[in-house]
């Protein structure tokens, strides 16, 4: 039991980026736009999140500016796709190649470079045996994006709001007609999610680890992906398929330490091998896709057509 705790606490660590990013995705599809850009989007805030902590002393700027950072890159996104209707998929990959490069562009006088890591916890609940270890002794970011998975699930189905978002997504054309600004709601969509992307891209820099490297979010930014149609498109689901994600990633180090005689690039391979399993497994089921799957994701729209 005692080194269960450490692998919970670690696990909801490695998940908490790829919730950020899936949510704000997430709510990208549910709007009908679909951005391939996610990992670019994480490595430009990261490296800019980084770069803000390092220079002003202050972790929460660098998590406002990262945020600040996705947003404009969605807003980017948002103006070609949405407003020139260019191809979302063409776009969203050349978002995520500018990504790579800008970062380690961005990054380069930080590499080596250090930030003070602060412990957290919530008071007296940290002191509970097993509990305080696993659940408690976080950032607060940690418990942000557990918020923001409840806060999601009851914008989507509880208010106005939501509801249009679900219509823009399902048929804008009839969104349209009755007076909706569909291009603004995709916009505000995007904002949100390119935000959820930067927050996702600063905790790997600032908190889970805490430093700049080149690459540095490894291919998270597409397991997020991932998780919209392993979750199918539900927040509360969001939450279940990144902490299973994160698990399997701190699995990965725990068996390398343990000396499984396994090699370690196979072990690092099982985060990979595992979402494309699950999107093999959920592929097998048209039926479940369809009905689930927003009906316009990944159609253009032009309201003067």
């Amino acid at each position: 039991m005692e080194a269960l705790a450490p692998l919970i606490s670690a696990s909801m660590n490695a998940g908490t980026p790829l919730m950020l990013a899936a949510l704000g995705l997430l709510i990208n599809e549910k709007s009908g736009v679909i951005n391939l850009g996610s990992e670019g989007m994480m490595l430009v805030a990261a490296a800019i999140g980084f770069a803000v902590a390092v220079n002003s002393g202050s972790v929460g700027l660098g998590f406002v500016l990262g945020a600040v950072a996705g947003a404009l890159l969605a807003g980017v996104f948002a103006w070609l796709t949405v407003w020139l209707g260019a191809n979302q998929v063409a776009c969203g990959l050349a978002l995520s190649l500018f990504g790579v490069g800008a970062s380690a562009y961005i990054g380069m006088p930080y590499v080596g470079a250090t930030i003070k890591v602060s412990s957290y916890g919530i008071p007296w609940l940290e002191q509970i045996p097993f509990l305080g270890t696993a659940l408690f002794q976080h950032h607060p970011m940690v418990y942000v994006a557990l918020g923001l998975c409840v806060a999601l699930s009851y914008f989507l189905y509880r208010t106005r709001a939501g509801l249009v978002l679900r219509a823009v997504g399902e048929s804008p054309e009839s969104a349209h007609a009755l007076g909706y600004k569909v291009r603004r709601i995709r916009l505000a969509a995007l904002l949100f999610g390119g935000a959820c992307c930067g927050l996702a891209g600063a905790f790997m820099s600032l908190v889970y680890t805490p430093m700049w490297v080149e690459g540095m979010v490894a291919g998270r930014g597409w397991i997020a992906l991932a998780l919209t149609p392993f979750a199918t498109w539900r927040p509360m689901r969001v939450l279940v398929g990144a902490y299973l994600f994160g698990g399997i990633t701190i699995l990965t180090f725990h068996m390398q330490a343990l000396g499984v005689p396994i090699a370690s690039q196979l072990l690092s391979m099982l985060p990979y091998l595992a979402t494309i399993l699950v999107l093999v497994l959920i592929s097998r089921n048209i039926n479940w896709i369809r009905i689930n799957m927003p009906a316009s994701l990944g159609k253009t729209f032009n309201p003067n057509a």
